[in-house]
């Protein structure tokens, strides 16, 4: 069995009257610390009214990293300078590849405003190595029923599989690192074990409900963290339950990071900022 090293609790910290959760960075957790998962914010849960202004998220500059946002519920309309444009409802994806360098929005669509309703998105980032850092931008936007699926445990507990092969399924991403990501729901009382090498990194967020993880509980608006010891992790529920869950190998780079950028050195920070004021991300929105 793993060993859990720490159980680190998301910090409240509402973007305007977006209810907000930041799991990482938090004074506890380093934007390198789970290498190379940097950044979560947990969005929601809330219910909007009729005629609402949506989300706070117009158009911003991004480098050196991608995004994973999972739309739990609500809806997410995705623009951006390279000419991509979705809405995703309930239960879809986006995968953004910011690489060289782009400018998106990411906003409620115009039937969410009119009408209103529940909302709840994670938005995961994921570094990039040095390669790939300036790769092309690339964005893919997947619907519930574009997702592959597993199920353990007699149905008690379903994973939406986005990247990585899953005990044979493979995800709907293909991702430019070994980067595996699931989003996974449990019914009470559904378990599963899980093998992990124990050179990966290893990202449990718990979105919702109780579990013990290895046999400790843990709860809603926790981010484990575990030691590079031993394979298993045995999951059980202790209630209805959802997780963000995922591995990778560490790149063990340099590391910098400011506003929107995340590169390997500070004057890729620089260039960065100098390139994005002189329109080199492409087509304004």
């Amino acid at each position: 069995m793993k060993t859990i090293k720490a159980n680190h609790k998301a910090e409240y910290e509402p973007i305007a009257d977006l209810i907000t959760f930041r799991a990482m960075p938090t004074k506890h957790v380093a934007m390198n610390q789970l290498d190379p998962f940097i950044f979560l914010n947990h969005h929601g849960w809330q219910e909007y009214p009729a005629d609402n202004n949506g989300l706070p998220f117009g158009p911003h500059p991004h480098r050196g990293f991608e995004t994973v946002t999972f739309i739990l519920e609500g809806d997410l309309t995705h623009k951006d300078s390279s000419g991509a444009e979705s809405i995703i409802k309930t239960g879809g994806v986006q995968w953004m590849t910011a690489g060289s360098g782009l400018v998106h929005a990411e906003i409620s669509s115009e039937e969410f405003k009119k009408n209103g309703g529940p909302l709840e998105i994670l938005q995961l980032w994921v570094n990039l190595p040095a390669k790939y850092k300036m790769t092309a931008p690339k964005y893919v936007g997947l619907q519930k029923e574009e997702i592959p699926t597993v199920q353990w445990d007699d149905g008690k507990v379903m994973a939406q599989i986005i990247s990585g092969t899953w005990e044979g399924t493979k995800g709907a991403v293909e991702p430019l690192t070994d980067i595996y990501l699931s989003c996974i729901t449990f019914k009470a009382g559904g378990k599963h074990t899980f093998s992990i090498e124990a050179d990966k990194n290893i990202f449990l967020y718990v979105v919702k409900g109780e579990l013990l993880i290895n046999g400790e509980r843990t709860g809603m608006h926790h981010l484990v963290e575990f030691n590079h010891d031993g394979k298993m992790i045995e999951m059980k529920a202790a209630s209805d339950a959802v997780i963000l869950f995922g591995y990778a190998i560490p790149f063990h780079e340099p590391f910098v990071a400011y506003g929107p950028f995340v590169m390997n050195t500070q004057e890729e920070i620089m260039q960065a900022y100098e390139d994005y004021n002189n329109g080199k991300f492409g087509k304004e929105l």
